[in-house]
């Protein structure tokens, strides 16, 4: 499949879960993928396997993003981080810290890279939100507070871009099977006083109707399928992979 042959993208967070797939899925459609991970092993690894190019950055350092290319077409911004805490609990330096890298970040990238897409008069911007971009849970408020920021910056983005053929649109999944769910239930496990298999049945999926952790897979499917052309005209959307979550 050459979907994307002579296409370039940047994958934010590609050195595990949810960012490695759709660094394989975008590489499988023909696009040369710039591998974007804070760990120099993992985003070695995914940019081997895949033929891709690696950059370690962290993404909570601003300057780190003028270290990146100047020019992509697609660019998915993936790269996340998670604390549970009740808000009276939670240390004001992490909620800093989760804002930097979940919203000051991809709209720096975004910032940075629209410039060219509309020179070509064609991109793709496609954030990887979540079920809490539309959605509330307890002892979350920095993830619930920059998914829902990620929205709207998703939405602003496919306003300005539409009249240069720049789509931009947020996925949104339930529980995926990633590192950074294991360490959850880890987590709810120890605030809950109960098992892992117990988080994971009666805390991650009770609200979810398909019973089951979505693979990264499965997100990384849609992500590829936003930048075919029978997406030319889907915008501004938010696209639940959850589930059933939201439809409750």
């Amino acid at each position: 499949m050459t979907d994307l042959a002579g296409k370039t993208a940047l994958v934010t967070g590609a050195g595990s879960g949810i960012g490695a797939a759709c660094a394989r899925a975008l590489a499988e459609a023909g696009a040369k993928v710039h591998v974007v991970d804070r760990n120099p092993e993992t985003a070695f690894a995914v940019a081997a396997e895949i033929g891709g190019t690696e950059h370690v950055a962290d993404l909570a350092d601003a300057n780190a993003i003028e270290t990146l290319p100047a020019q992509v077409d697609v660019l998915v911004n993936n790269a996340g981080l998670q604390e549970v805490a009740p808000i009276h609990e939670f240390d004001p330096a992490r909620f800093d810290l989760m804002q930097r890298v979940m919203v000051t970040a991809p709209f720096l990238l975004i910032r940075r890279f629209l410039p060219q897409m509309y020179t070509r008069r064609w991109g793709r911007v496609i954030n990887i939100s979540s079920v809490h971009g539309l959605r509330a849970s307890p002892y979350k408020v920095a993830y619930v507070t920059a998914k829902h920021a990620l929205e709207g910056l998703s939405k602003v983005t496919a306003l300005e871009g539409a009249e240069y053929g720049v789509t931009s649109n947020c996925v949104c999944p339930g529980y995926v099977r990633t590192p950074l769910v294991e360490g959850q239930v880890a987590a709810q496990a120890s605030a809950h006083g109960i098992s892992d298999a117990e988080v994971v049945d009666q805390v991650l999926l009770r609200r979810m109707a398909v019973k089951r952790l979505i693979e990264p897979d499965e997100v990384a499917a849609l992500v590829r399928w936003l930048c075919l052309p029978a997406a030319n005209s889907l915008t501004g959307a938010s696209l639940p992979v959850d589930g059933g979550w939201t439809a409750q």
